[in-house]
């Protein structure tokens, strides 16, 4: 077999030759390609024929799985079940990067999975339009390659393709989690440091919701995270499930907290996303309209989705839990829903 080299720009991939790589790999090709760890050899999973030559290829030992790669993050969905916010606090910190994590299969199996954030193969991945398995591409045992020169001395006359996209920014392997036990296990070392992904696992993340994240979610929000400031074990993000991104506070928020000596001048408002859902350890939201809207786009969070109120245990009566919009009302309105965030943050703070 003759080895196709292939030169692609890694700044911007040419459209055209990226689509000849990726249609030789759902036909079943075996394709070398560069990533921001190391040369990866990307084969369709779907095809056996791939799959057993790439066994052949690497002389790699059968039944030794490969990871999966993909170009977008939501794509996790489509092969992993029991997603928990471990999973979704590593993606969103650390995809598209150097970090493959292992997760549950709905088969009850297991499965590496990474999004690489190199521009060739992010194109490829998503040209081929299968999914597709990217061990590096080299023989079981040899160095991983950093360049294409170095994949030919191990795959020349091996592979179909051998795409040159220059040398690999960072040199080294990802790092790999096991995220199917509990609790989640760093299986290798690679190119993110133990301790950053050892700090993004250990902190709780709690996510307070309202409307438009201009008044309660950003009282909340600034009173918690004053209440732990001093902790490295919790973090606070706020958002709104209606909001108008980069919005200030209302005037009469920012008043308020500056009594209690919190200024929020630089708060932008944030729509809420579902990875933000996904990811927070305990969800607290102002309103029962705001925990229907969230468990229909995530039902899995249902059990960690409290009302604030409910949360903080002020009350045992539905219809006392609400905490209700002030926007357009008069100051004391203002007022009193703040003595009302004000009483839930302290108790939460001292639950969490």
């Amino acid at each position: 077999m003759k080895t196709e080299i292939i030169q692609i720009n890694p700044q911007s991939p040419e459209p055209d030759k990226i689509s000849h790589c990726a249609r030789v790999v759902r036909d079943g090709g075996l394709v070398a390609f560069p990533t921001e760890t190391v040369y990866g050899l990307a084969a369709n999973w779907n095809s056996k024929k791939a799959i057993n030559r790439l066994y052949e290829v690497k002389q790699r030992r059968e039944g030794k799985p490969f990871s999966l790669h993909i170009a977008e993050k939501e794509k996790i969905e489509e092969y992993a079940t029991n997603l928990t916010p471990a999973v979704y606090k590593l993606i969103d910190k650390f995809w598209p990067g150097p970090l493959t994590i292992i997760v549950s299969t709905k088969d009850k199996d297991t499965i590496g999975i990474r999004m690489p954030r190199n521009p060739i193969a992010v194109r490829l991945i998503s040209e081929a339009g299968v999914p597709v398995v990217a061990p590096s591409a080299n023989l079981s045992g040899h160095a991983s390659p950093n360049s294409a020169d170095e994949v030919l001395r191990d795959l020349n006359g091996k592979v179909e393709i051998v795409i040159e996209g220059g040398r690999t920014e960072l040199g080294m392997d990802s790092s790999i989690v096991n995220l199917a036990v509990s609790p989640p296990q760093i299986l290798r070392k690679g190119a993110i440091l133990e301790k950053d992904i050892e700090e993004v696992l250990r902190k709780k993340i709690v996510l307070l919701v309202c409307t438009g994240n201009s008044c309660r979610s950003v009282m909340a929000g600034a009173l918690l995270k004053n209440l732990t400031a001093e902790r490295n074990d919790v973090e606070v993000i706020d958002a709104g499930i209606g909001a108008v991104a980069g919005m200030l506070p209302t005037q009469e928020t920012f008043d308020i907290l500056m009594k209690e000596g919190i200024n929020v001048s630089t708060h932008k408002a944030t729509n809420l996303s579902d990875i933000m859902i996904k990811k927070s350890d305990i969800i607290l939201v102002m309103e029962k309209l705001h925990e229907d809207r969230i468990l229909k786009r995530v039902p899995s969070a249902r059990n960690r989705l409290y009302l604030l109120k409910e949360f903080a245990k002020m009350s045992a009566k539905a219809d006392e839990l609400n905490i209700y919009d002030p926007i357009g009302k008069p100051v004391w309105f203002y007022e009193e829903t703040f003595a009302a965030i004000k009483e839930a943050i302290k108790r939460i703070g001292e639950l969490i």
